[in-house]
């Protein structure tokens, strides 16, 4: 969306709010004796968002960008005045949470009407008819039949319960959003300012730019390694795209696979560890579990989710005969090394204060923003200098403008379910049109989650749908980590999924392609992300829930099916495939990814002999007929070295 850049007391706002955020989530009032409850900081965070939101975000595309219509001051002033009193009063409505009077339900009127109305500007009309359709539902539950029906809640009680109660907007996602994600965004931008994004890029390259279709796998690498300080896809595509894209370009990738390779890298970025996107946090807090445990079981997956598209990549690049970068166009290891410790000394802080100290995630990431800070004083280009400091505070306040109006109507939502009994009475219905069918269940949860993520942020989606289908899965056996990491990652299947695939959209401006070619060619290589939430909803190993043994095993197996699963979309195995070889190797990859685990002991053997037998027989021929003609190009093959280096090695 389309954002004012102001000056003045908008841009103080953005500058304040990590500041005073900060000082909270380091609990600094309790040392200096202040006493102050959880609702009155969040009372704080709401004016900064409500009072900025109009500022920052105009009413309509193409409105003056220089200037705030009055209207605008208006609506900012009436932000500030909810939080101000949720700040001042909050103290007195605990004690009588259930007392209704005019100016509470004054202010929850003018509360939701403010959130519903920046929502609209900063996130669109979607996530709008959402949260005011569940207000509606709230309001008018008797005109809805069957078991979904009700009473209906007053509108004077509604207000008031949503707004003050702290099940609606004061609630645990709000609690996410001041305490977690807001310190992991400030992160985020202190590392990319003092240049850990170009650090990012420069790496990579010098790893991977070498090897055959060497700017994919820049890609790949950027992505996930940008995603575990970003959490999201498309700032992933927007940032690590604009160079990745054109050198995919330059050494033969079509532009559609060019930005495809980039959507769906940077779409997994938002799954990987350590820092895997707001949703993850809130998640945590649903299901009662340290974040350090979902991001380690997240680990596996994530790791296979790269392997399947670095496969794919790699037998496209030879499939096509495409080459690595140049010596000459690789940055030099001398000029890289000293840049590296502005990366890896404030990422490895954040790993040590959240894995080893067992410090809260705020916290520990406020910790790895101070240990940037003092990176930054003996880093030639922001050596005693604090206007980086000051941009990186100004993006932090921009961007959790957006988060916390999301999580404000995702607030909403979740007040009006446990209000109403939504959320129980729908998990009865899903119990019903399963039949108890785990894989019914499933696919009726996964369809759900990539329609709703197709005009919803992913953090939405989670927050509604764990609300509404967890309990579901969970009753029907699921493990509870699964189920919810299963929301999360059937989520994101928009991202890269036709007619809305932000992140394939966003790409495909970029390398100037068919948005549809591209999303489509993002589906191909995505494979990993609409196959493994299945996988380990149903084999919860792959979460890591079991001996070393089954999970190495495991996660091979699943690694050979997307192996195959590569060749047949490639259409590539030391030559090119026939359609029949093709479709042969997607057998095979179906065999290996049914693991021989319970519940599915014996049908994962059958599968596993009989997708080994084909795998073993397509491998021998293509060996036999073109893989021992070209016996000089087997480390390529592989992916290991480009073709002049092998020439070079043969000197």
């Amino acid at each position: 969306m389309m954002t004012r850049g102001l000056q003045g007391f908008s841009r103080v706002l953005c500058i304040g709010f990590p500041l005073v955020g900060s000082f909270f989530i380091l609990d600094i009032p309790s040392y200096i004796g202040w006493s102050i409850i959880p609702e009155e900081y969040y009372g704080i965070a709401l004016l900064f968002v409500l009072g900025n939101a109009f500022l920052v975000y105009p009413a309509k595309r193409g409105k003056a960008r220089d200037r705030v219509p009055w209207y605008d001051v208006i609506l900012c002033g009436l932000g500030c005045a909810v939080g101000i009193y949720v700040t001042l009063f909050y103290r007195k409505i605990i004690w009588e949470i259930g007392v209704i009077t005019p100016d509470r339900v004054i202010m929850g009127l003018i509360a939701v009407l403010l959130v519903l109305e920046g929502a609209r500007r900063a996130s669109g009309w979607i996530i709008v008819f959402l949260g005011a359709g569940f207000i509606l539902y709230g309001r008018f539950t008797w005109l809805v039949p069957g078991m979904f029906g009700g009473e209906g809640i007053p509108w004077n009680r509604l207000l008031n319960y949503i707004f003050l109660d702290p099940n609606g907007l004061l609630g645990l996602p709000m609690q996410v959003a001041a305490y977690i994600i807001l310190a992991f965004v400030l992160f985020g931008n202190f590392l990319f300012a003092v240049g850990g994004g170009g650090f990012v890029i420069d790496f990579s390259q010098l790893i991977f730019g070498r090897f055959r279709g060497g700017p994919a796998k820049v890609a790949i690498a950027g992505s996930s390694l940008f995603g575990t300080i970003s959490g999201s896809a498309v700032a992933n595509v927007a940032t690590t795209g604009v160079i990745t894209i054109p050198m995919m370009k330059r050494i033969g990738y079509k532009p559609h696979m060019a930005g495809a390779i980039e959507a769906v890298a940077s779409t997994g970025g938002q799954l990987m560890p350590p820092f895997m996107g707001a949703a993850a946090f809130v998640m945590a807090e649903f299901i009662g579990v340290p974040y350090r445990e979902i991001a380690i079981a997240a680990i596996v997956p994530s790791l296979l989710f790269y392997a399947a598209v670095y496969f794919q990549v790699d037998l496209e690049a030879a499939r096509s005969g495409l080459k690595g970068l140049s010596k000459d166009n690789l940055p030099h290891f001398r000029g890289i090394l000293p840049r590296c410790y502005s990366f890896f000394i404030p990422l490895l802080t954040l790993l040590i204060a959240l894995f080893a100290l067992w410090f809260p995630a705020g916290k520990a990431a406020i910790v790895g923003v101070i240990s940037i800070i003092l990176v930054g004083f003996f880093q030639p280009g922001t050596r005693f200098r604090f206007g980086w400091m000051v941009q990186a505070l100004e993006s932090t306040g921009r961007g959790l403008i957006q988060l916390f109006l999301i999580i404000s109507v995702a607030s909403f939502v979740i007040g009006i379910l446990n209000y109403t009994g939504l959320g129980f009475v729908f998990t009865m219905f899903l119990g019903m049109i399963s039949g108890k069918n785990v894989i019914l269940l499933l696919f009726v949860a996964a369809s759900a989650s990539m329609i709703l993520g197709m005009g919803m942020p992913t953090t939405a989606v989670y927050i509604l749908l764990a609300s509404l289908m967890a309990s579901a899965l969970v009753e029907a056996g699921i493990n509870v980590m699964a189920a919810h990491l299963f929301i999360i990652y059937t989520a994101m299947l928009s991202m890269i999924t036709p007619p809305v695939a932000l992140a394939a959209f966003t790409a495909a401006n970029l390398a100037r392609s068919s948005f549809m070619q591209t999303g489509f060619s993002s589906m191909r290589l995505g494979v990993g992300i609409y196959v493994l939430p299945f996988l380990f909803a149903i084999w919860p190993i792959l979460l890591l829930k079991g001996s070393f043994i089954e999970v190495v095993l495991c996660s091979l197996s699943v690694a050979v099916g997307f192996l195959m699963f590569g060749c047949a979309f490639a259409g590539y195995l030391f030559n090119k495939l026939t359609m029949i070889k093709r479709v042969l190797a997607g057998l095979a990859g179906i065999g290996f990814i049914i693991l021989p685990v319970e519940p599915f002991f014996t049908a994962g053997m059958i599968s596993h002999i009989l997708g080994g037998l084909v795998a073993l027989g397509l491998l021998l021929w293509e060996w036999r007929v073109h893989g021992r003609k070209q016996p000089e190009a087997g480390l390529e093959r592989l992916g290991f070295r480009s073709e002049p280096q092998l020439e070079n090695m043969k000197q």
